[in-house]
């Protein structure tokens, strides 16, 4: 019995608290209530407090914006940054979130004018001037090429001759070296057997003898030459004579 009694209070309980939530939360608000919006600037200290805490990167704000592909700079920090140059690549890399105005992304008058002197200073030249000048320069370079194979096939050709001439000329130094020792070695020879004995070549009595031997052989090989070049002389000479007379004897 008792159990029943308790069972009907609960669920009388339960009910009229139901029944007063329901009156209360339909009731409009009246037009003196107040919504109070806290707007100060210690609510914009704790925001910005919070986004603060929030950045565990402990980077800096530029680094930060950077890591997020946002502008480094909100506002210039430095005279480079108020070129047109830096806020063109501004423009490029963030859009229309850099916050630029994308007109000055094109030239203006001025930058046109000094593209256009420069092109004319730097490229004088019309697009078939320079197809002429390199066709001309490509002819040139095909002539020289050519030009210097035909040196290098009538070199070559020589280079047999060439060899000879090389060979030659080393047997004839071979032969005056070797002549010439010989020479030094009889006229060392001459020395000796002018004094009668074993004498050191250091000697200064065999020094002077062999400098005046030497003397007397080149006086003798200077007459044999010039008794040959008379020779030569004499038989040419003789022939030009028989030359004439066999024309005087013709005519």
């Amino acid at each position: 019995m008792n159990l029943c009694i308790r069972t009907k209070c609960f669920r009388s309980n339960i009910i009229g608290s139901l029944y007063r939530y329901s009156t209360t939360a339909t009731e409009p608000i009246e037009q003196n209530d107040q919504v109070l919006i806290d707007d100060s600037d210690d609510a914009r200290a704790r925001e910005e407090e919070i986004e603060k805490k929030r950045n565990v990167s402990r980077l800096s704000q530029e680094h930060y914006n950077l890591v997020n592909g946002r502008r480094p700079y909100e506002e210039p920090k430095h005279t480079a940054h108020l070129t047109v140059k830096y806020n063109r690549k501004m423009y490029g890399k963030y859009g229309i979130a850099s916050g630029v105005n994308p007109s000055l992304c094109w030239p203006s008058k001025k930058d046109i004018q000094d593209t256009l002197e420069y092109e004319s200073v730097a490229y004088p030249f019309t697009i078939q001037e320079m197809m002429a000048s390199a066709a001309q320069k490509r002819k040139e370079a095909q002539l020289q090429i050519e030009q210097r194979e035909k040196d290098v096939a009538a070199k070559y050709a020589k280079l047999a001759q060439w060899k000879k001439d090389l060979q030659d000329k080393i047997a004839k130094k071979e032969y005056e070296a070797r002549a010439a020792k010989e020479k030094k070695e009889r006229l060392v020879e001459e020395v000796r057997r002018h004094f009668g004995f074993k004498l050191d070549p250091r000697d200064e009595r065999f020094q002077e003898m062999l400098a005046k031997r030497e003397k007397e052989q080149k006086k003798q090989e200077k007459l044999a030459k010039r008794e040959a070049k008379e020779k030569m002389m004499i038989a040419k000479l003789q022939q030009q004579n028989s030359e004439i007379s066999e024309t005087a004897e013709k005519s």
